[in-house]
C-alpha cells in the first residue's frame, strides 16, 4: 500500500502488544481474529469506548492502540489526545469507516501515529501496527492526500539545520529513529534530539505532523518509498 512509508524489512522479533478499542463487539472480535494470524501481534485487551480505553491502556501498557473514532461516553479523538499525554510511549492508530476530513485532521492533531480505514486488509493493518510500534508513520493514501492539502503548520520559529532537514525527510519517508540513526551513522539518542528540536522549531506536536510538513513544503512526496 502506498503511504508515507518505507517498510522495515528487518522487522522485530518481539510481539507487539495491542489494545482494541471499538464500541461494536463484532468489530473487536473480527480484529482479534485477523490479527491473531500474526504471531508477532499480541492482542492484550479490548475496550468499548474512550473512557474504557484510557483505563485499560493504563493497566495493560500496550505498544499500540487501535482506536475507533465514533464511540459513546468518550470519542476516539478525545481518548487519543488524553492517552498520548498519559502514555507517550503508546502509539495510536485511528481506525474508522469514513474519511471525513474533520475526523482525519482531529485524529492526527490528537497524536495518532496512523489513520486506517476499516476496509483495510488484515495484512495492511498488521503492517501498520508493526510500523507504529517502530515509530513509523502510516496513513491511508487518501487520508494522506487530504491531510497534506489541508495541513496548516505554525510559523517556523527558527530555521532547521541541514541535519534536521535530512531527519525530517527521513521521517516523512517512514523511517523510525533507529533507521535514521543507522542511515546517518549516529546514535539513536542523537536522532531523538534532532527530532525533538525540529518539532520545537516547527511548532509541531508529532512525527506525523512533521511528515505532513515535509510533504506540504516539497521536502518529500507521497510517491516516494
Amino acid at each position: 500500500m502506498t503511504h508515507l512509508q518505507q517498510p522495515d524489512a528487518l522487522g522485530s522479533s518481539r510481539s507487539v502488544r495491542v489494545l482494541l478499542v471499538d464500541d461494536h463487539a463484532v468489530v473487536r472480535q473480527g480484529l482479534r481474529l485477523f490479527l491473531g494470524l500474526d504471531p508477532l501481534i499480541d492482542v492484550v485487551g479490548e475496550a468499548a469506548n474512550g473512557e474504557e480505553a484510557l483505563s485499560e491502556a493504563a493497566r495493560l501498557r500496550p505498544d499500540v492502540v487501535i482506536m475507533d473514532l465514533m464511540m459513546p461516553v468518550m470519542d476516539g479523538i478525545t481518548a487519543t489526545r488524553l492517552l498520548r499525554r498519559q502514555l507517550p510511549d503508546t502509539e495510536v492508530i485511528a481506525l474508522t469507516s469514513t474519511l471525513e476530513e474533520h475526523k482525519v485532521n482531529g485524529a492526527i492533531d490528537a497524536g495518532a501515529m496512523g489513520y486506517m480505514l476499516k476496509d483495510a486488509s488484515s495484512d495492511t493493518l498488521a503492517e501498520a501496527i508493526h510500523a507504529a510500534a517502530r515509530g513509523e508513520v502510516r496513513l491511508h493514501p487518501e487520508a494522506a492526500r487530504r491531510l497534506v492539502r489541508d495541513f496548516r503548520s505554525p510559523e517556523m520559529r527558527e530555521n532547521l539545520t541541514p541535519k534536521e532537514v535530512i531527519v525530517l525527510q527521513l521521517i516523512a519517508h517512514g523511517h523510525s529513529n533507529r533507521d535514521i540513526a543507522q542511515d546517518q551513522g549516529v546514535a539513536e539518542a542523537t536522532v531523538k534530539t534532532h527530532v525533538s528540536r525540529l518539532l520545537g522549531k516547527l511548532g509541531l506536536e508529532s512525527r506525523t505532523q512533521a511528515a505532513l510538513y515535509a510533504l506540504r513544503h516539497g521536502l518529500a512526496t507521497l510517491d516516494e518509498g
